[in-house]
């Protein structure tokens, strides 16, 4: 029984840590690709 629930928890646990590491991989890019539409229609900087 306590192997299962070790599993359980394992499983959990890396799907959540895959998540998150997802979320900040696309949103740095998403990050980058609006600062660039920014800089092309608004002539803003990037590093605002």
């Amino acid at each position: 029984m306590g192997n299962i629930l070790l599993w359980i928890v394992v499983i959990l646990g890396g799907g959540l840590s895959l998540i998150l590491c997802l979320y900040m991989i696309i949103s740095m890019f998403v990050m980058v690709i609006y600062k660039i539409y920014r800089k092309i229609r608004y002539h803003a900087s990037l590093y605002d």
